[in-house]
């Protein structure tokens, strides 16, 4: 005869046990893979992402990456179970809530770094491999001390999307242009920008985000609209540099669908909507179309005559 497996009570009040797998991946967040994705920006934009070789190598990149980030999230998450059940959505994350035991979140985590760095060092880049293990100690760092000093949090966020796609340049062994490092730069610091944002209008978040008690909305709107700034016209300088076409050019006519993704981006930020940037990028339809044409044209400005 079989035996439920032992059910207790965790401090919040609510059953733990052995967890489920569904709540493990849960805890894992693929949703926010999404992010990873950056890591195909470096190679596509260099042209040779059609390559089998530097597809394959950029997909396993791609796949250390998540491993990588969940690892992070299952470290961080456990840390933050007594704050974030004080959160109106975060109460319901699986360690939050106690579906998934923190030494089981622990061993997890452990065990998905420890993979990554390994499916990382099969490719045989040293400079990819250090990449990864500064991700995972960057966002080691962020969890235990960085998220409480603002401004610094914000960096450190947006640092981890620029590792990404510099990760991304490295397995494809191509060198990324100032332009590209800029503005996925900017890009990544307006969309943390815009979640710190959002988060100051949802009870109980100044619970989980010590900074929140020092940002307003009035000077987070500022980062946006400086950040925002400064990256339309620094990809306009790229798009309309003097190349061997002169006139429009899939370059400088890609100017159009980019700002519309800015302006979009803000617009769905202003209106509260920032506080999971992949959730926009996996729902908003107009969104999804402005970065379809977007990356249209600029295949057809890599890959033309």
């Amino acid at each position: 005869m079989t035996t439920a497996p032992r059910i207790t009570r965790s401090p919040a009040g609510r059953t733990t046990g052995r967890p489920v797998p569904r709540d493990v991946l849960t805890a894992c967040r693929p949703r926010q893979w999404v992010k990873n994705l950056l890591v195909f920006t470096a190679p596509a934009a260099a042209g040779v992402l059609t390559q089998p070789a530097v597809l394959g190598r950029t997909a396993v990149t791609f796949a250390a990456f998540c491993l990588a980030a969940s690892a992070g999230y299952l470290f961080n998450d456990t840390r933050d179970a007594a704050a974030d059940r004080l959160h109106p959505a975060k109460e319901h994350r699986p360690i939050a809530s106690g579906r998934v035991p923190p030494r089981a979140a622990y061993a997890l985590a452990a065990l998905l770094a420890g993979t990554a760095l390994a499916v990382t060092a099969a490719l045989g880049s040293l400079w990819l491999l250090a990449l990864l293990v500064g991700y995972l100690l960057l966002t080691a760092a962020y969890t235990l001390v960085l998220r409480r000093v603002a401004v610094v949090d914000l960096a450190v966020v947006a640092g981890c999307h620029v590792v990404r796609a510099v990760a991304g340049a490295a397995a494809a062994a191509v060198a990324p242009s100032t332009w590209y490092l800029l503005v996925v730069s900017l890009g990544s610091l307006l969309l943390v920008a815009g979640r710190r944002e959002a988060e100051l209008h949802v009870a109980g978040a100044t619970g989980t985000r010590p900074t929140l008690t020092v940002y307003t909305v009035g000077y987070l709107a500022s980062v946006r609209s400086i950040t925002s700034s400064a990256m339309i016209v620094t990809y306009c300088l790229w798009a309309l540099a003097p190349g061997d076409f002169p006139g429009l050019t899939p370059r400088s006519a890609s100017i159009v669908p980019f700002i519309l993704v800015v302006l979009r981006l803000n617009l769905l930020i202003e209106r509260g909507r920032g506080e999971q940037p992949e959730h926009l990028l996996l729902h908003d339809r107009q969104l999804q179309v402005m970065l379809g044409v977007l990356a249209l044209v600029l295949a057809a400005a890599v890959h033309g005559p």
